[in-house]
């Protein structure tokens, strides 16, 4: 982690960028990288923001920032004009092509990137874990099997690994059932002290249940909030944009937790982010997959959101990455007006 004056340099820059809880000008969200970079997860480390997703030729590529508002995505120094892959070569059990949701945890003195990818041997998304001494990696699996697969449940997705303040370690994810056509559900379960292991049986900790869910919750973050609670942030809905939807139906919600593998109870207000078309507001489309990190003491959530023109119509097959404060007001998530260098809008 950055020492304190590295922080204070970071603040002072997100302040002269004018995002330190100033007023912003509408809209209200803006992505601050337009390139393709589906299910966004961000990590500080260093003094620099490192941000990963699910593949776009690299099994994993990955952007970075100095202030969470300029990103550069990651060019192959021995591939010029080539983006960079951190995870050049999967585990023996994954085939390439389907690398999907990569989250990072620092463990000890490795970086464990959590990954979907297919499994040769079932044929269906399972999760894999990878080492590197690096979070830039590059990163190797070298398991002949999964680390999580519920082939019962149509495969696993997702995957979101926790430390608790106790130091415990936990992963959370997704079955895949609306692959099969089966409900989905949020399910966590504990990891080894190397986070290398699942331990124990999962616990189904919320279901598909809710009418704005549309039959599908995936992408579970779970965090500690302010007051000392858990809160388990996922998305919802069918992540794409049909040609007949005027907007796509993802959103993103939240569920209260008694503890780290539940019970959960879902927010009465969710969704808390969800598509909009808006004179004053702007445009989002089919917002979801976070990530929530903290910068010293300020939280931030990284998300992704379609392509659009100024008229809120599907601009390209791309989502772009949106990264924005997250603040708690009577232990309710509220997330405020996105980070932006400058007043922008949607392209033509």
């Amino acid at each position: 982690m950055p020492n304190r004056r590295s922080l204070s340099a970071l603040a002072a820059a997100l302040v002269s960028l004018g995002m330190a809880g100033a007023a912003i000008a509408q809209p209200s969200f803006v992505p601050v990288l337009k390139d393709n970079f589906p299910d966004p997860f961000v990590v500080l480390h260093a003094g620099e923001f490192i941000a990963y997703a699910t593949n776009d030729g690299p099994n994993l590529p990955i952007a970075t920032s100095r202030d969470l508002v300029n990103w550069t995505i990651a060019g192959d120094p021995a591939k010029p004009g080539k983006r960079y892959d951190a995870f050049p070569q999967l585990g023996p059990w994954a085939k390439t092509g389907f690398t999907w949701a990569p989250e990072v945890m620092r463990v000890g003195n490795r970086w464990l990137l959590y990954y979907t990818a297919s499994s040769r041997k079932l044929a269906m998304q399972c999760l894999g874990v990878a080492v590197a001494d690096n979070p830039k990696g590059p990163f190797r699996d070298s398991s002949q099997a999964p680390l999580v697969c519920q082939a019962e449940h149509g495969g696993t997705i997702d995957a979101n690994p926790f430390r608790d303040t106790d130091g415990k370690l936990y992963l959370y994810y997704k079955n895949d059932g609306n692959r099969i056509r089966a409900r989905t559900a949020l399910w966590g379960q504990q990891l080894s002290a190397d986070g290398l292991a699942v331990i124990g049986k999962p616990v189904q900790i919320l279901t598909d249940d809710k009418a704005w869910e549309s039959g599908v919750v995936e992408a579970p973050t779970m965090v500690r909030t302010p007051a000392g609670g858990y809160q388990m942030f996922y998305s919802a809905g069918y992540y794409g944009w049909n040609a007949e939807d005027r907007l796509s139906p993802y959103s993103m919600g939240y569920a209260n937790c008694d503890a780290p593998l539940g019970p959960c109870k879902d927010a009465t207000e969710n969704p808390i982010l969800h598509s909009f078309n808006d004179k004053t507001a702007g445009c989002v489309s089919g917002p979801g997959h976070q990530s929530i990190f903290t910068v010293g003491t300020r939280t931030f959530i990284s998300f992704h959101a379609w392509a659009a023109t100024k008229g809120c119509r599907k601009l390209e097959d791309e989502r772009y990455l949106y990264v924005a404060p997250l603040l708690w007001k009577d232990g309710k998530p509220m997330l405020g007006p996105s980070l932006r260098a400058t007043r922008t809008g949607q392209r033509d």
